[in-house]
């Protein structure tokens, strides 16, 4: 299974690309092609709401910044994991500025091969997920019709049950 990974963390090394490099360990170990994107550190703009993408773009965004090397992984990737710090109850605004350019490649379905979808998330508060968790379940499990293998949480510091059930999932896709 070919899995794009968008780890929307500006901290490399932050309980976010913890959980990352856990999952693409365990999947790569089990056989899948993981692709990695660390998106806080991509040049990636907001959607300008210009709908050429669905004129004259026929799916390509007028834009040309670094989702341009995110969009042809869309077209044959299985599965997507999305990763991000929570801040202000929802996922950073690095990871949402890719979600709203997917626009241009999603809409108004997903490729037939996308089938999948996971979510990782940190923050300080236990609390703190409703905003990301409404947004999973309403934009890819709803919406684009996806499954659902997970959605991973860590408030605090890093817990390695935590670590061990993205390490199962991953081994059992």
């Amino acid at each position: 299974m070919k899995v794009l990974v968008l780890n929307g963390s500006p901290r490399p090394h932050g309980n976010t690309s913890k959980m990352t490099a856990v999952f693409k360990e365990a999947a790569e170990a089990a056989g899948h092609e993981v692709r990695e994107f660390r998106v806080a550190g991509m040049n990636i703009r907001g959607c300008l709401a210009c709908e050429y993408c669905h004129g004259k773009g026929a799916g390509a965004c007028v834009q040309n910044d670094d989702m341009q090397k995110i969009y042809p992984e869309l077209k044959d990737t299985e599965m997507l994991v999305l990763a991000a710090p929570i801040y202000y109850h929802g996922i950073s605004g690095q990871l949402k500025c890719a979600i709203d350019r997917f626009y241009s490649a999603l809409y108004p379905k997903a490729p037939e091969n996308l089938k999948y979808v996971s979510m990782f998330l940190a923050s300080g508060d236990k609390d703190q997920y409703t905003g990301a968790r409404f947004s999973f379940d309403g934009d890819f499990l709803g919406y684009l019709g996806l499954e659902d293998k997970g959605f991973f949480t860590c408030a605090g510091e890093m817990k390695e049950e935590v670590l061990e059930e993205i390490r199962a999932m991953a081994k059992g896709l």
